[in-house]
């Protein structure tokens, strides 16, 4: 039988999960919520078997058997727990909680009640990352020795109605972006072992640029710009540096290094960015044709790809993972903070490679890909 889905948070972001979701034999939509009662109607009438429910309608429902989380990081915690407490399965929108205590709560009130917690990103299963570690793993760079992440974009108040929560806890551009690139980055080179940073706050306020709002000024609570060294347990070392405070950059999003050549990675906010090689002896970048990853990827593969999971421990957005990256960006904004070396108190499987899997075949309901 398919999974019986409940969605909670019906924001900008959800009408890309709806449209992968909806399309999907392995999942039935029974259940939406949101704040707005009226866009929860709205989004409730499109869909054959979905009632809209309050929140807590919602997380008692017998017809709901997992709950995906699409609220505001702030409340992404209380969410998850309550869809637990009621022993329904859970995976969310990154991050997995605003503070490691609270993500250590979540995956332990899982544990207690058998359930399943996953969460975004779920962009690292595409072709793109998934390409550029089977590179890694196939020994095309020799052995890796350092990768850089960069991403550096003007504030999202330029394009976003109500970006205030870009500017609270659980936002700035390392618990918004971050999650994409260090996710990418375990499953490249690994877990993470320790970290050190420095980070800062050009501006105190930020004004909203689109919607009713136009013109508002809002306060900024985070640091805007983060930068940091990842060490991983294999030794390699990562560059990353996040930032809200300038317009662009021409670096790459995301190379790797080894002994025998670098590649040059897409955005990890993408599903199949291009990757190219480039060893010694060549006289350039080669773009690599797909090797690995679901084909023509969108967002919620990871809970189609959680539902599918064996155990829960195989799914390759698992809540160990995401509880890893919420340690690593903790642990960078608290070394920048104290001017000093943090080791991290969690670590994380890379989870398993992922095969090319094309579009008709992930949407399907009772594959689950496992390398070969």
């Amino acid at each position: 039988m398919p999974q019986r889905l409940g969605i909670i948070g019906l924001g900008v972001i959800s009408a890309v999960y709806l449209e992968t979701l909806a399309a999907s034999d392995a999942v039935v939509i029974t259940a939406v919520a949101d704040l707005d009662p009226d866009r929860a109607r709205s989004v409730a009438s499109g869909l054959p078997a979905a009632r809209a429910l309050t929140v807590a309608e919602l997380l008692a429902s017998d017809d709901v058997d997992t709950v995906l989380n699409l609220t505001t990081p702030a409340a992404h915690a209380e969410i998850a727990l309550g869809a637990i407490n009621q022993g329904k399965q859970v995976y969310g929108e990154k991050p997995l909680a605003v503070t490691l205590a609270e993500g250590r709560g979540i995956l332990a009130a899982a544990t207690r009640a058998g359930v399943r917690v996953g969460s975004a990103p779920d962009t690292v299963l595409g072709t793109g990352i998934q390409t550029a570690r089977a590179a890694i793993d196939d020994g095309l760079i020799g052995r890796p020795v350092a990768a850089s992440a960069v991403m550096v974009t003007a504030g999202h108040e330029l394009w976003h109605p109500n970006p205030d929560f870009y500017y609270r806890e659980g936002g700035g551009p390392l618990f918004d972006m971050g999650p994409y690139y260090i996710t990418a980055l375990i499953h490249l080179l690994g877990p993470i072992r320790s970290v050190t940073g420095a980070s800062c706050r050009p501006q105190d306020h930020r004004v909203i640029h689109t919607g009713p709002r136009a013109g508002e000024s809002i306060p900024v609570f985070v640091d805007t710009h983060v930068t940091g060294v990842l060490e991983h347990e294999d030794g390699a070392l990562s560059t990353i540096t996040m930032s809200f405070d300038s317009a662009a950059t021409l670096a790459s999003p995301l190379e790797v290094h080894g002994t025998d050549g670098t590649l040059a990675v897409g955005d990890p906010n993408t599903f199949d960015g291009p990757t190219s090689l480039r060893r010694a002896t060549d006289g350039g970048f080669q773009a690599l044709d797909p090797l690995a990853g679901y084909v023509d990827g969108v967002r919620g593969i990871g809970l189609l790809d959680q539902i599918r999971a064996p155990h829960r421990t195989m799914a390759r957005a698992n809540g160990e993972l995401a509880l890893h990256v919420l340690d690593v960006m903790e642990s960078l904004l608290r070394a920048a903070s104290e001017g000093r070396r943090i080791d991290t108190t969690t670590t994380a499987e890379r989870p398993a490679p992922v095969p090319l899997t094309p579009r008709a075949q992930w949407l399907g309901r009772t594959l689950w890909p496992i390398p070969s």
